[in-house]
């Protein structure tokens, strides 16, 4: 992923260094496991871990002429281990060595997300408190519908965020999974009992049952949880989008003092921010559908999959990294405009209150069929003539007739239809500190 949307932590988990100094940690693993066992000389695997020097452009050298990246590693740790470097990756294949390496990777780079994603659950959570009571129109297909509290909706992404946070840390156990069962996974030259010591040490467990690589189903799932944890952000962001339109502008994005715009017009102040998260969303989707195709390997195992995972895993645990990091600063900075959220809510003289309306009318004796016919026509023809909605009723005989007094005028009230608001935080449930 280019810088841009790169944040330095996460671009450290997937350099080639942190890969190249996995690869020998894995190595040693197994070496110090059979030294444990008397297979191997005492003091080999100090030896190697004080020795050996990794030299990406080295072994950058040595690829170009082997054009095998795990063979090119290996002779450029013995151009500086010397003679101990033949006790490195006895019994092992290559993807013993990648695949176990890559699943530190992603328990390092998983850590990341999920402590980026709560940071960004805590300001859905706080802005919610903040607004727990404050009204504004609820909007279905678009079109205004019933009175919420902002505060609501900021609860909903909380919760759904809980749920992207489940799905990331059941997909990340799933792939804190390694293997040094060979090249066909039968553990024909090292045993279950030392594959089992050697990935505890690295804190994975093995493959139960292997070809020559680590499954991808497991990788699909995270592929597929990142995706989803996309969906949920460019949710957000795209309410967010909609809520700063001129025409509504009920929130917006943070906005710096010396932050411009538009080259072209002075005035604008665009949710950029939110419509870059929108865009990245879409990768994490491709590269979901992507780690769906790398399932199907041929027989014990084919190569198709590791061109695609270079590109698809790094990338997609720095994009989602970048964008739940864009979004909690937004959320957390966001301008809310309350009274801009009252005066939507009031505009139509209170179309937002037709139910209620109807409800009272068949409470009143209507037909349910005759009170949405009154409450109807009154409702569009204040939305085509721009008259009251409330002023509409009150001038018809049948309503009047059927709610005499203040009864019509206690339909138009804000509160009533709030009044479970508490009950619905108090179903939520808080994200840690």
């Amino acid at each position: 992923m280019i810088g841009r949307y790169s944040r330095p932590a996460m671009q450290e988990v997937w350099s080639d260094a942190r890969r190249l100094a996995l690869w020998l940690e894995v190595e040693l693993a197994v070496t110090e496991a059979r030294e444990r066992r008397g297979q191997v000389p005492a003091g080999v695997s100090r030896r190697i871990r004080e020795r050996a020097r990794l030299d990406a452009k080295r072994m950058e050298t040595i690829e170009a002429e082997v054009r095998h990246d795990v063979i090119a590693f290996l002779t450029m740790v013995a151009e500086s281990v010397g003679d101990d470097a033949r006790h490195l990756h006895v019994g092992m294949t290559s993807s013993d060595l990648v695949d176990t390496a890559l699943a530190s990777q992603i328990a390092a780079a998983g850590r990341l997300l999920h402590e980026e994603v709560v940071r960004l659950r805590r300001a859905c959570w706080d802005l919610a408190q903040r607004h727990r009571r404050t009204p504004m129109v609820g909007r279905t297909h678009g079109v205004h519908a019933e009175p919420i509290t902002f505060g609501l909706k900021c609860l909903l992404w909380s919760e759904e965020l809980g749920r992207d946070l489940a799905r990331l840390d059941s997909a990340l156990k799933g792939c804190a999974v390694g293997k040094l069962s060979g090249v066909v996974g039968t553990l024909a030259h090292l045993d279950a009992e030392l594959e089992r010591e050697a990935l505890a040490s690295l804190s994975l467990t093995a493959e139960p049952v292997a070809n020559q690589v680590v499954q991808r189903d497991r990788h699909a799932m995270l592929l597929s949880a990142l995706a989803v944890l996309g969906g949920t952000l460019e949710k957000i962001a795209v309410e967010i989008r909609h809520l700063q339109r001129s025409e509504v502008r009920e929130a917006e994005e943070p906005f710096g003092v010396e932050q411009k715009g538009s080259s072209a017009m002075p005035h604008k102040r665009n949710p950029v921010r939110c419509e870059r998260v929108c865009g990245l969303a879409r990768l994490l989707r491709a590269y979901a559908h992507a780690a769906w195709e790398n399932q199907a390997l041929w027989h014990e195992r084919d190569i198709s999959h590791s061109s695609v995972e270079r590109v698809t895993l790094p990338d997609a645990f720095l994009i989602a990294d970048f964008m739940a990091h864009e979004l909690a600063e937004v959320v957390g900075e966001l301008r809310v405009h309350p009274d801009r959220m009252r005066r939507n809510l009031e505009a139509g003289g209170g179309l937002v209150f037709s139910q209620r309306v109807l409800l009272e009318l068949t409470a009143a004796g209507l037909a349910r069929d005759e009170a949405y016919r009154i409450v109807q026509g009154s409702a569009l023809k204040a939305l085509d003539d721009g008259e009251s909605f409330r002023a509409l009723l009150e001038r018809d005989p049948r309503v009047r007739k059927a709610l005499p007094g203040d009864r019509l005028g206690r339909c138009f009230e804000v509160e009533p239809l709030l009044k479970n608001v508490d009950t619905l935080f108090a179903r939520a449930t808080e994200p840690p500190a």
